[in-house]
C-alpha cells in the first residue's frame, strides 16, 4: 500500500468524518493500521478507566461505536469501498468494549489486546460472515464487536485461570 495512503477524492483529512473513521490518521499509516489504532486505544482505555472506572470506558465504547457507524458510513460511500482499509474507528470502539471488561492491570490489558487483534484478523465464524454479507458503516464496526465478544471470553478465561 502506498503511503500516504490516499483518501477519497471528495472527503478531506480535516472532515470529522474522515478524522474519526481513520481515527486521527491512524488508518492512514502503510502497515498494520488496526493494530495500530488497537494500540492506541489502550491508554486511552487505561485514562479512561482511572477517571471513571469501567462504566465509563464502556460508555466511550458506546460512543465510539456510534460515532464510528456514521463516520465509517460516510467514509466507505465516498470512497466508493465496502469496508475501506483506512477506517480503524472500528477497532477502537471494540478494543475499548473488550478493556471496559476487562480488570485495568496491564496483562489483563495485554492478553485482552492480544486476543482481540488476533480475533479480528482471523475473523473465526460468525465474524466472518458478517464481515462478508453486512456492509455499510454498521456492517464494518459490528464484525469488530463481534471479534470483541471473543476477546472477552478469553480475558475471562484469562482471570479466572491466574492467581
Amino acid at each position: 500500500m502506498p503511503w500516504p495512503v490516499a483518501l477519497p477524492p471528495t472527503l478531506r483529512f480535516w472532515h470529522p468524518a474522515c478524522l474519526i473513521a481513520t481515527w486521527f490518521g491512524t488508518g492512514l499509516l502503510p502497515v498494520a493500521p488496526g493494530t495500530f489504532a488497537s494500540l492506541a486505544a489502550v491508554p486511552l482505555a487505561w485514562l479512561i478507566q482511572a477517571a471513571g472506572g469501567s462504566w465509563a470506558v464502556l460508555a466511550a465504547a458506546v460512543a465510539a461505536f456510534a460515532v464510528g457507524w456514521l463516520a465509517a458510513t460516510i467514509y466507505a460511500r465516498r470512497s466508493g469501498q465496502r469496508d475501506p482499509g483506512p477506517v480503524v474507528v472500528d477497532e477502537v470502539a471494540a478494543q475499548w468494549l473488550v478493556l471496559a471488561l476487562t480488570p485495568a492491570e496491564p496483562l489483563p490489558y495485554a492478553v485482552g489486546f492480544i486476543a482481540f487483534r488476533f480475533f479480528d484478523i482471523v475473523k473465526p465464524w460468525p465474524i466472518s460472515w458478517v464481515d462478508r454479507r453486512w456492509h455499510g458503516g454498521f456492517g464494518i464496526m459490528f464484525d469488530d464487536v463481534l471479534a470483541a465478544g471473543y476477546a472477552v471470553l478469553v480475558v475471562a478465561a484469562f482471570v479466572a485461570l491466574t492467581p
